[in-house]
């Protein structure tokens, strides 16, 4: 009797996993959310109203911004240094980042690819299909987390549509992530201090990283898929 309830059971709860983030995702849509995330004012008053609990509002203010993509990240992430300073700022958004990077890649496992196909467009995922016909595509999938300009939280979802293991995906999306993590932060930390010179200088090289994988973008894209070859 256990034997025959265990999938039944697996059903009812993969069914009211996927009922709750679309209602979600519906609530985060009619209240204006998307838009709040591009306010650093509101996102900055939201979270002092929060208190002592605000370092756990801003862990979910990131798992959300991963999750329902296509929900910038940049806004977030400088206020993580903003308001928690350095090496808290770091922390905090690097465990939200996974912990959303790690729901998007378990909904894309469980629920498969008609319902990846309602948050990433169709052509994004053919595009970067060619990771999910190997086993062996670690390397490439770290960089593409590593370089600015790539979908990450879209990456997120497609990759759940392979054979990567979980593991072996938090490890690659939370070591990729890092440098843009430590980058923002830095950012927010700057602004604060009224340091300047540094944001502005931090700013530039960001621009010039983005503009520079922006231009080569299809060019490393044909690599990559020669390589994984």
């Amino acid at each position: 009797m256990s034997s025959s309830r265990r999938p039944r059971n697996s059903i009812w709860f993969k069914l009211f996993i996927l009922v709750t983030f679309l209602v979600l995702v519906l609530v985060l849509y009619k209240i204006g959310a998307f838009h709040f995330f591009l306010d650093r004012n509101r996102i900055e008053t939201f979270l002092s109203t929060l208190g002592p609990f605000s370092w756990f509002g801003f862990i979910v203010l990131q798992i959300l911004q991963v999750v329902a993509a296509p929900i910038p990240g940049e806004v977030t992430g400088f206020l993580g240094g903003y308001l928690y300073g350095g090496f808290p700022g770091i922390i905090l958004s690097t465990i939200g980042l996974t912990l959303g990077s790690w729901l998007a890649f378990f909904f894309s496992k469980t629920f498969g690819r008609p319902f990846v196909e309602k948050f990433v467009q169709k052509k994004t995922i053919d595009r970067y299909d060619y990771l999910l016909k190997h086993r062996k595509a670690a390397v490439l999938v770290f960089i593409l987390f590593l370089i600015p300009g790539f979908p990450k939280d879209y990456l997120c979802y497609i990759l759940g549509l392979g054979p990567m293991a979980t593991g072996e995906f938090l490890i690659i999306s939370t070591a990729g992530r890092l440098m843009g993590t430590v980058m923002l932060t830095l950012g927010g930390i700057f602004f604060r201090n009224q340091q300047y010179y540094r944001f502005s200088m931090l700013v530039g090289i960001a621009i010039v990283i983005v503009l520079l994988s922006m231009a080569y973008r299809d060019k490393l894209e044909r690599i990559f898929k020669r390589w994984h070859r």
